[in-house]
């Protein structure tokens, strides 16, 4: 029997990284008897071993508590700004959010961007002050800090520590007293939406669902509204973390369904479920497409993995919708994929899982992100063209090219007051525009326009290091913007090398290439002849390094006698050198490709 409506409280847990969203999943999953003392580990939900391993949520997770007669369904969403899109869907299947707040850190850029998509999703918000008994902890100042910040009451914030469970069940009475209940009709025909789906290799496809009108029931045929497909119900559920059947779902609740469905690309995150017999009047509104930033290729170290690794980047497809790929081939790197992400960390995920989980090395290309780019007519034809522009290497003729635009971002940036001169440094150095500068409480916030091609290298790690891991950094995209860009080729003995190529604003160029080239000029190891590296902008080399050839001694054997003997050899040895050199081919081995790719190491 379905649930009372009036019983059920959906919600989500929205915080910075780090301030302890997961634990306090723990806590309360715990408390309410979800598992016994002995099943518990660290970090329950987050069931990946890189998600343990980096201590940090990837998948939004959901598991269903009962507490005083109530059924909570939780949801556990990840706090990087590369997993916003896994935030949002988990906020629009909810009707309030716990959001929590480091007692010792108060607020951060990603508690703030949180925080707003759920005050979008018209939610209740309880303020949680998480980790109240660490010695740095100041409660008061942090709850001044959500009031005057982000505008929330906070003067019935629950103080808590998840890791000691101080509080906990003050924690649940509050989702009990304060979250409203979800408004459903349970006669109106099936309406669900879909929240996620993810593979699992015993049951197929399992689809987690948020049910508005109606119910689902075990044998029941149901219509994907979006792909327009029908699928027989044949287990209907919930987490309690560990699986539980029930016979149905009514209105407002949270579990999860399967359907025979073999692939998730089948089933779209959004796609509205209903009946198949009698069908809901219209869709719900869905989740916006999610859109990649970052583009990079990955290749197999080794080419006879091309096989395995389409496999591979296929089967992690069924798991995480926002990750694209099409074919590629590169002269140096020979086949792989151009692959789109939604954030560098999505990228080094993902390059991670394919390493671990199935047991390939693989070379990633520079990250470079998409660039619009207006043509100029051509003969015969009615318009100029525009094209979008994923990898350097295919850069249309220049001549040919009116202006190019690139994505640019809005930062907001806090950081503690004795790094900010460093951080406004960096963002200068990253051709970036200041927009703001304000204090809240003791730190700085700084917003900036940046172009996000200057972001995708190395952006975060410096931000890092440089304020020793105290600033935060959110950002959003603000669109396309005309600026001077070039494409910069890598030239190893006058061939180009296509691996290499990227695009860089003009002002930059000379510096980026110099860096590149005696980079390249270490890495690559000595042949018989010289080989210059060049890099070029067009036909104007902008910096060059020469690698010495290995030489024989051809004199050796000449002991006195006339000068005239030595002289012959070396030139018999000049010209042989010529020679090679006009029809000899470099060999770059794999390791230089690697290491010269890591541009921004140093």
């Amino acid at each position: 029997m379905a649930t009372d409506i009036t019983k059920i409280r959906n919600f989500s847990i929205i915080a910075h990284i780090d301030h302890g969203k997961s634990t306090l999943a723990d806590r309360l999953i715990q408390r309410t008897g979800g598992l016994a003392d002995r099943e518990m580990s660290e970090q329950v939900l987050d069931n990946m071993d890189i998600e343990k391993e980096r201590g940090i949520t990837i998948k939004a997770q959901t598991v269903r508590l009962e507490w005083k007669g109530h059924v909570l369904n939780l949801m556990d969403t990840p706090g990087h700004v590369d997993f916003a899109y896994e935030v949002s869907r988990s906020l629009a299947a909810c009707e309030g959010a716990l959001l929590v707040v480091d007692a010792a850190q108060g607020v951060e850029a990603q508690t703030l961007a949180n925080v707003y998509q759920s005050i979008e999703h018209d939610h209740e918000i309880i303020p949680v002050i998480n980790k109240i008994d660490l010695p740095s902890a100041e409660p008061e100042k942090v709850r001044a800090e959500i009031e005057d910040v982000i505008g929330l009451d906070a003067s019935n914030a629950v103080l808590a520590s998840a890791k000691s469970g101080i509080g906990i069940d003050e924690i649940l009475d509050a989702i009990v007293e304060r979250i409203p209940a979800p408004k459903g009709d349970p006669d109106a025909p099936l309406k669900a939406m879909l929240v996620d789906s993810w593979y699992d290799p015993y049951l197929g496809v399992v689809i987690l669902v948020r049910i508005i009108d109606g119910s689902i029931k075990k044998g029941q045929q149901v219509k994907f509204m979006q792909t327009g497909t029908t699928h027989l119900v044949d287990r209907v559920g919930a987490f309690r973390p560990k699986i539980e059947q029930l016979p149905d779902l009514g209105p407002g609740e949270i579990g999860f369904i399967t359907a025979q469905i073999k692939e998730v690309a089948q089933a779209r995150v959004g796609d509205t479920l209903t009946d198949a017999k009698k069908p809901a009047a219209e869709a719900l509104p869905g989740f916006k497409e999610v859109q990649p930033v970052v583009f990079c290729g990955l290749f197999p170290v080794d080419a006879a993995d091309f096989e395995k690794l389409r496999e591979s980047i296929s089967k992690l497809r069924l798991n995480d919708a926002s990750f694209s790929f099409e074919m590629e081939t590169s002269a140096a790197l020979g086949f792989g994929f151009r692959c789109g992400f939604l954030g560098l960390l999505h990228l080094e995920i993902i390059q991670e899982r394919l390493m671990r989980e199935y047991d390939l090395d693989l070379i990633t290309t520079a990250p470079s992100v998409v660039y619009k780019m207006r043509l100029t007519k051509a003969a015969g034809e009615a318009e100029a063209k525009e094209i979008e522009l994923h990898n350097p290497a295919d850069m249309p003729d220049p001549n040919r090219i009116e202006e190019i635009e690139e994505p640019w971002i809005q930062a907001v940036i806090y950081v503690p007051d004795e790094y900010l001169g460093p951080i406004l440094k960096l963002c200068q150095d990253r051709r970036g525009i200041q927009k703001n500068l304000t204090y809240v409480g003791g730190r700085a916030q700084v917003t900036y326009e940046l172009p996000l091609n200057e972001v995708v290298f190395d952006f975060y790690d410096r931000l890092k290091s440089i304020s020793r891991g105290y600033a935060s950094f959110d950002y959003e995209q603000i669109g396309h913007r005309a600026g001077d860009l070039v494409k910069m080729s890598i030239l190893v003995n006058n061939e180009p090398v296509d691996a290499l190529s990227m695009i860089v604003h003009r002002s930059t160029a000379e510096s980026r290439g110099r860096g590149m080239c005696e980079r390249l000029k270490d890495l690559i190891p000595r042949h018989l002849f010289k080989i210059p590296i060049q890099a070029a902008i067009g036909g104007k080399v902008i910096a060059r390094e020469t690698i010495a050839a290995l030489r024989k001694d051809v004199t050796a054997k000449c002991y006195g006698g006339d000068a005239s003997r030595k002289r012959k050899l070396l030139d018999k040895q000049k010209e042989g050198k010529k020679r090679m050199r006009e029809y000899g081919s470099v060999q770059i081995p794999q390791e230089a490709f690697i290491a010269a790719l890591r541009m921004g190491e140093e």
